[in-house]
Order: C-alpha cells, then structure tokens, then sequence
C-alpha cells in the first residue's frame, strides 16, 4: 500500500467536512501533515479521475465534486494505489531445478492477487462519509 492512497482519503475526507468543500493545498497539506507539494501532486491524480476540480488564485484551492455518500475507498484505491500490494520482486528462480524456487513467484502472485482483490471488496463498502463519521465519533 503507498501513502498517496492514504493522503487521497484524508484529503478528500477533509473537503468533505469544510462547509464549501473547497480548500487550498496548504491548507490540505497542514491538516494531512506533509508538504503541499505533495498534495498537489496526489490531488493531480483525484482531479484527472474527477473526484476534485481545481480554481487558480487567490481564494482558490481543490473543491470536492464527488458525493462522498457514493464514493468508497475502493475508487480511489483503483486510482492511486491498485497493484500495490503485488511486490515487484519475488523471491525464486523460475527456472532453477527446486520445485520451490520455481515456483514461489508464480504462487505468491496469485496470493497477492487474491489479498488485493480482498481489499478492494472491504474498500468498496467504506465511503468517504463513512470514515468522516468514523472521525466524528471519535
């Protein structure tokens, strides 16, 4: 999992609970607690999928145009995060003589294929409304 993912989701989450839904990536950036230069360039990947637009100037910032009653963390997992789970590198040769080494990569592939598919089943029943109302009854 990478941590774009997660600045995703809490930026988003924060837009979600400002009454216009609009902030500035400084302001974003200070809440999520990182650089707003990269939050700028985590919500140039929700703007190009639609789930952000963006006004220039003074007074301008990232406005939500999703319904955080629809969208889940499953939707902006596919943007952000999908296949992060597979390791680019397995452990094995594929065409070494050890019945293990040979087969290692090509097994835990399908595992992490299967974890992930997992995920984004447990993602897809959490919208962006669901984990602020977690945050509100914190």
């Amino acid at each position: 999992m990478n941590s774009e993912f997660t600045i995703a989701v809490h930026s988003l989450v924060y837009l979600a609970n400002l009454p216009d839904n609009m902030a500035s990536s400084e302001m974003i950036a200070d809440n999520v607690g990182t650089h707003s230069a990269r939050i700028r360039k985590v919500m140039s990947g929700m703007r190009r999928s639609g789930f952000v637009n963006t006004r220039e100037g003074s007074g301008g910032g990232y406005r939500l145009t999703i319904d955080p009653n629809i969208v889940t963390l499953a939707d902006i997992y596919r943007v952000m995060a999908q296949g992060s789970l597979i390791p680019s590198w397995c452990s094995g040769n594929p065409d070494g003589d050890c019945m293990v080494g040979s087969n290692m990569n090509s097994v835990m592939y399908g595992i992490f294929c299967t974890a992930e598919k997992k995920l984004e089943e447990h993602f897809s029943d959490i919208t962006i409304s669901d984990v602020l109302k977690q945050i509100h009854s914190c």
